[in-house]
C-alpha cells in the first residue's frame, strides 16, 4: 500500500463544477434504476402473467446486483483508479438496460435485472470514493448531504417520469429510457470526468491484500456501526420502494400518476432532510444528527405499523411514510461520512462495504413486504419497524473510534 505521509496541496483544486456535476450525475444510478419503474410495476406483473413476490424479485435482484457489484468495483478503484472501472459500468448499465427491455419472461428479467445492478453499483461507489479523493473535513460531509439531496431529487423526477412514461409506452419503454440515461452519463462522463485518485495515491495488491484491507475495517467497531445502520434503515426505504406502490395503488385506489405524486412528496422531504442533516452534522455532531435522524425513522415505522393495523386513511399512510423517509435522509450523511473519513487510502474500499449493507439489506427486506400479499399492509408496517429497531440498537457502536494504524490525508 502507498502510504501517504504528507498533505496533498493540489487536493481542493481538483474539484471544479464540471466535475460537481459528474459525481451527482453518478449517484441517480441506483435511485433511477429503482424509483422509474415502480409505477408500472402492478402492469409489469399482469404483463408476465406473474406473482407480486416475483415481481419484487426483479427489485431484489438489482438491488443485489447493486451490492455485489460494489464490493468488486470499490477495491479496484483503489488500485486501478477511477476512471477506468467508471466508463466500463456505465457501458455495461447501457447494454443491460437494454436487454431488460427485451426481456421475454419474467425470469430473464430477473438476471437481466440482477446485472444491470452489477454494472450500476460502479457509478455509486465511484461517486463516494472520488468525493473522498477531493474532499475532506465539514466539506466531506456537506458532499455526501449533497448526494442524499440529489438521490431524493432523482427519487422525486424518477417515479413521476414512470407515471407519464406509463401513458405513452408499456415497462419496457421505461427500461428503454434507462438504456438512453446511461448513454448519456457515458457521454458526460468520457468528457469531463477526470481521474481522482492519481497513482502515487493507489493501493498496491490482490485479491490477499483487498482481504486485509476488508478485515481492517471491520476491526472497527465505528465504521461497522455506520455500515450496519446504513442497511437497516435503507432496509426501511426498499421495503418502502418495493410495497408502496401496490399498497397506494391497489388498497388506497390510487393511479400510477397519484403514486408518482405521492411518491415525489415522499422523496421531496428525503431531499429537505438530508440537506438539512449537512448542516446538522457539523454542529450537532455526527452522532447526535444520527440519533435525530433514528427517532423520526422509528416514528414513521410505527406509523405504517399502526396504520395497517388499523386501517387508517390515506393521509395517515402518506404522513408515516413521509416521516420515516426524513429520518432516513438524516441518517445519510452523517453515517456516510463517519464510515468514509478515517479510510482516505481505501475510500473505494470502505465505500463498497457501506453499499453492499445498503443495497444488500434492502434487497433482503424487499421481497418479505409482499408475504401477505398485494392487499396486506401489515407485513410492509412490521419489516419498517423492525428495521428501524435494529438500526437504533447500532448507535452504540459509534461514541467512539479507537485509534487506527493507516495513512491519512488531512
Amino acid at each position: 500500500m502507498t502510504a501517504i505521509d504528507t498533505p496533498t496541496p493540489v487536493r481542493q483544486q481538483t474539484v471544479g463544477r464540471p466535475l460537481a456535476i459528474v459525481l451527482g450525475l453518478l449517484t441517480i444510478f441506483g435511485p433511477i434504476s429503482m424509483d422509474l419503474y415502480l409505477p408500472v410495476l402492478p402492469a409489469l406483473t399482469a404483463g408476465f402473467q406473474s406473482t407480486t413476490s416475483a415481481a419484487q424479485l426483479t427489485i431484489t435482484a438489482c438491488l443485489l446486483g447493486l451490492a455485489i457489484g460494489q464490493v468488486i468495483a470499490g477495491p479496484l478503484s483503489d488500485r486501478l483508479g477511477r476512471r477506468t472501472p467508471l466508463l466500463i459500468g456505465v457501458l455495461a448499465y447501457t447494454l443491460t438496460s437494454a436487454l431488460c427491455a427485451v426481456s421475454p419472461t419474467i425470469e430473464t428479467l430477473i438476471i437481466a435485472r440482477f446485472v444491470q445492478g452489477l454494472a450500476g453499483a460502479v457509478g455509486i461507489v465511484i461517486a463516494q470514493a472520488a468525493g473522498r479523493d477531493v474532499y475532506s473535513g465539514g466539506k466531506l460531509l456537506r458532499y455526501y448531504a449533497r448526494l442524499t439531496v440529489l438521490g431524493g431529487l432523482a427519487a422525486i423526477i424518477g417515479p413521476v417520469i414512470g407515471g407519464q412514461l406509463a401513458t405513452v409506452a408499456d415497462w419496457r419503454g421505461v427500461f428503454l429510457f434507462l438504456a438512453a440515461v446511461g448513454v448519456a452519463i457515458l457521454l458526460t462522463s468520457a468528457v469531463i470526468f477526470k481521474e481522482t485518485l492519481p497513482a502515487d495515491r493507489r493501493v498496491a495488491g490482490g485479491f490477499v491484500h483487498t482481504l486485509n484491507d476488508f478485515r481492517r475495517l471491520l476491526a472497527d467497531r465505528v465504521f461497522v456501526g455506520a455500515v450496519l445502520i446504513t442497511g437497516f434503515t435503507y432496509s426501511a426505504i426498499f421495503a418502502y420502494l418495493s410495497g408502496a406502490t401496490y399498497i397506494l395503488q391497489g388498497m388506497y385506489g390510487l393511479s400510477p400518476q397519484g403514486y408518482s405524486l405521492a411518491f415525489g412528496l415522499n422523496s421531496l422531504g428525503f431531499m429537505i432532510f438530508g440537506f438539512i442533516a449537512g448542516h446538522l452534522g457539523e454542529r450537532w455532531s455526527e452522532r447526535g444528527t444520527l440519533t435525530v435522524g433514528l427517532i423520526l425513522t422509528a416514528s414513521g415505522a410505527l406509523g405504517l405499523l399502526a396504520t395497517a393495523l388499523l386501517h387508517l386513511p390515506l393521509t395517515a399512510i402518506v404522513l408515516s411514510l413521509f416521516t420515516m423517509v426524513s429520518g432516513v435522509a438524516v441518517t445519510s450523511p452523517p453515517a456516510t461520512s463517519l464510515a468514509l473519513k478515517e479510510y482516505p487510502d481505501i475510500a473505494g474500499t470502505a465505500s463498497s462495504l457501506l453499499g453492499l449493507a445498503r443495497f444488500a439489506f434492502g434487497g433482503l427486506a424487499a421481497p418479505l413486504v409482499g408475504i401477505g400479499g398485494a392487499n396486506d399492509a401489515v407485513p410492509f408496517g412490521t419489516v419498517c419497524c423492525v428495521a428501524a429497531a435494529a438500526a437504533a440498537l447500532c448507535l452504540g457502536l459509534v461514541r467512539g473510534r479507537q485509534p487506527h494504524a493507516g495513512p491519512q490525508i488531512p
